[in-house]
This record gives C-alpha cells, structure tokens and sequence, in this order.
C-alpha cells in the first residue's frame, strides 16, 4: 500500500515549482500520517530527525523549511487533489459522478489566526447552544460507487477543502461606511456563494481530468438547498437537496401571463396526500440493498428558492426499524427532497443522497483519526493549505487501499478483536497502522525522498 501512497502523492510533482519542494511535501504528508498522538508539524519533523540516519544537531537547528512549504512556496492548496480526481474518476462508472457537499469547522485556540472566528459548537447540547473559535472549510467528496461493483457502501474521497471564513463583524464604534461594506460582503462572500464559485471549479477540474462527458451530481444538505445555489446557472451539474417540509410549492400556470399557479402545496402535503401514488427504489443503505418507497412530482416550482426554473420534488417515505430484536417499532423522519434534474429515472438521485451520508464519516475520520487542522500554523496561506495538505493525504490513503485490499477489508489488516463484529469496511485508524508497519519495515521504499521512519523515531516523537 506505501508504494501505491506514493505512486498518487508523485502527482504532486506538477503542483510544486521545484521537485525537491514536491519531496519536501510528500516527506511532511507521510510523516504527519504516521505521528502518534497530536499531528503537528514539529512531531512530523521529530518523526524523521530522530529516525538516526546522521541527523545531528547542525540538522535539527533549523526547522524553518517544513513551515516555508506552507507560508512561502508559491503553490495552489486545490492542486493538490488534481491526482486524486483522476484516479477517482476512473473508478466512478456510469454517467453521473456522484459528489457530496458540506461546511465543517475544525477547533482551534490561537488568537493570532486572522481567519479564526466563533461559531456554533456541534458538541453542545439542543438546549443550550456553545460557541467555539474554529476555522471553516468547505469540503466536497467524490462518493465512489461501490455497492455497484463490490457490494459494499459507497466511499467518501474528498477532491476539495477549501477554508471559507466569515465576514469578519465590525465594532460598536464602526462608522456607517464600514457597516454599510459589512452588509455587502455578507451577499457576496457567504457560504452559498463560495459553493456556486465551487460547483464551476470542480466541473472545471473534472473536465480537465477526463471526466467532460459526465454529469456531476452534488448531494447538499439543507443549508445548501436556498435561492443561491438552486437559481445559479451550472454547466453539466445538477443538485439534489434536502427542503423543509413547510416550503411553498406550486405548478406553472396555464395562463400565459402569469408563471405561478394560484394554489399552492408543501412536500408534507404531498406526504399526507393519498392521490399521489407512491413508487419502490432499490437503494444500497446500511450495508445492504433495500426497497425504499418514495413520491415524485416532475416540473415543480420554488418560487422562494429556485424562482422559475422547474425542480423535481422527491418525497421518501419514513422507514421502520427496531432497536432490538424484540423491541417496538420505531419510524425515521421523512426526506423531503429538491432535485434540479427533471427527467430521467429517480433512482439514481435518490442514491446520490443516500450515499452524501458519508461524507459526515470523512467529517469524523478527518477530525478524529487524521488530525487534519491540528498544526500550528498561523500564516494567513499556511492556515488553510496545511489543512488541505492534510486532507489530500488521506484521500491518497484510502485510494491506495482501495487499489491494494479491495472495497472490503483485507486480512492483512490484522484479526478483529472478539468483541468487534464483523466488518467490510476498513477504518483509518487500521489504514494508518498498516501504513506506520510498512514505513518501519520497507525504509528502501522512502529512501528516494531522504526519508526514514522507525519504531524510535515514532515514539520518541509522540513523547515530545
């Protein structure tokens, strides 16, 4: 797996002006992956200088070249998933390519970060809302389809991380001037706006990977589904996004001066309503194909979102579980459902966004496991390209073993321990285990980028 991690990171070679910055990065990006314990650059340089491959003091001075990459070197942070698109692309058959779209914040604590801002704690509980100083991203995954070729739920392989500060909020003693600019730039500089900006770059970048004769289809959370994103004229790219169930809906009008019908309806009307029949989907949800019951109504009208453009309104119907197997029944929520494209089969797009479910398990794996925004960098270019190098890595991890196990988790990841049940899909945690065993045990592998890992290195870092 270490040589095929290596294989996708060598893209990097045409995002970097140099080759030896290249290797600098591909060195940073393999070490932070293998630190024990907080992902900090200095732990990703103690990684490597403790290693003993004559690394002396002279050496260990100056450190300043790994913070440089991020700061100085004249590189572009989306660059850097280019490789990543390429592979990902090549493995998505069919004609859409499946992608999922969300903001996440990451916690940080410096007050020097210019980008910083406080925002709403996830953690915190429903009654009472906590704010957090953090630093926000905007993400979109590549949702590789796997329970179409391995029988296994689909994979989240993020393609960009893009951070997206707020608008900084003026002061009480603010002149009208500076809060007049404020409401501006609260228009154009949101985070509707910076996703539109994305959907084009991301077509742009698809088609210059090959992919121009697919159609890119974003599953969007609810925050995404509004008048921005639904009335912006994309290329070859529909959206497909959850609604309230209380939004105004309506026809187009028969009469030609008028271009909304006069009565109106809601997608839980649509829901309640016993003259619109419902339809059978067979979706792969929860590790295993299912029949989902759902409603559809063709040439819809969102006059307070999408205007006059005609959507496709998707209504799923709340399924049963239990709990145990003898406990009660219990319903989920229904999914009331916007999607751009009108014509066609449902099925598809109703995959796509059962499949956006895991892009929140990138969310997880990033935070958690990667460490991703852990560095302490405070550099206005370093904040948010250390991240997305970071990023970058992980994608290029899980491709790799993707192309060296399978879909399904491979046996050379080692025994389940007993209370652990079955699974088929690998976890980071085991991805970076097996990838820290292969850096130990093949040196000659990253030998080429003057780089050497040990068991010593490994430890003595994680104790620093």
């Amino acid at each position: 797996m270490l040589e095929m991690v290596i294989a996708i990171l060598l893209g990097w070679n045409e995002v970097f002006a140099r080759e030896r910055t290249a290797k600098r990065a591909i060195r940073q990006a393999l070490s932070s992956a293998c630190v024990l314990g907080r992902r900090t650059i200095a732990r990703s340089i103690l990684v490597r200088e403790q290693e003993g491959e004559g690394a002396g003091e002279e050496k260990a001075k100056d450190w300043s070249a790994d913070y440089r990459l991020h700061s100085r070197s004249p590189w572009e942070a989306q660059d850097l998933f280019d490789p990543i698109l390429k592979r990902a692309i090549a493995r998505s058959e069919g004609e859409l390519l499946a992608l999922a779209t969300d903001d996440t914040q990451f916690k940080k604590s410096g007050k020097k970060i210019a980008t910083a801002r406080f925002g709403r704690d996830p953690m915190s509980p429903p009654f009472h809302v906590n704010l957090r100083l953090g630093i926000r991203f905007l993400h979109t995954s590549v949702l590789l389809p796997l329970h179409d070729t391995d029988g296994v739920s689909a994979r989240a392989i993020p393609v960009w991380f893009e951070e997206v500060p707020s608008v900084k909020k003026p002061g009480t003693k603010a002149s009208d001037e500076e809060r007049a600019a404020y409401r501006k730039a609260k228009k154009e500089r949101n985070l509707s706006t910076e996703a539109v900006e994305m959907f084009k770059a991301v077509r742009k970048k698809v088609d210059e990977a090959g992919g121009a004769d697919k159609t890119l289809a974003f599953g969007l959370d609810g925050s995404f589904t509004n008048r921005t994103t639904f009335r912006a004229a994309l290329e070859r790219t529909h959206l497909i996004g959850r609604v309230r169930k209380d939004a105004k809906l309506c026809f187009r009008s028969a009469e030609k001066r008028r271009v909304y019908a006069t009565t109106s309806f809601t997608p839980e009307s649509v829901l309640k309503d016993g003259e619109v029949a419902w339809q059978e989907a067979r979706i792969f949800h929860g590790g295993a194909w299912r029949q989902v019951q759902y409603k559809q109504l063709d040439h819809v009208l969102w006059r307070g979102g999408a205007g006059k453009r005609e959507l496709r309104l998707l209504v799923v119907k709340p399924t049963p579980y239990r709990l145990t197997k003898k406990g009660r029944m219990l319903w989920r929520e229904p999914a009331f459902l916007l999607c751009t494209k009108t014509e066609g089969e449902a099925t598809p797009w109703l995959q796509v966004y059962f499949d956006r479910l895991h892009i929140e398990v990138a969310h997880r794996e990033l935070k958690d496991t990667f460490g991703v925004a852990e560095a302490q960098v405070r550099n206005p270019l370093a904040v948010p390209r250390q991240p997305a190098l970071s990023v970058a890595t992980y994608s290029a991890l899980h491709l790799a073993s993707l192309e060296a196990f399978g879909a399904r988790r491979n046996e050379a990841l080692g025994p389940l321990p007993r209370w652990q049940r079955e699974k088929t899909r690998a976890s980071c945690q085991e991805l970076i285990r097996y990838l820290r065993h292969e850096v130990v045990t093949h040196p000659e592998v990253l030998a080429p980028f003057g780089l050497s890992i040990t068991e010593k290195s490994l430890l003595a870092a994680a104790t620093t």
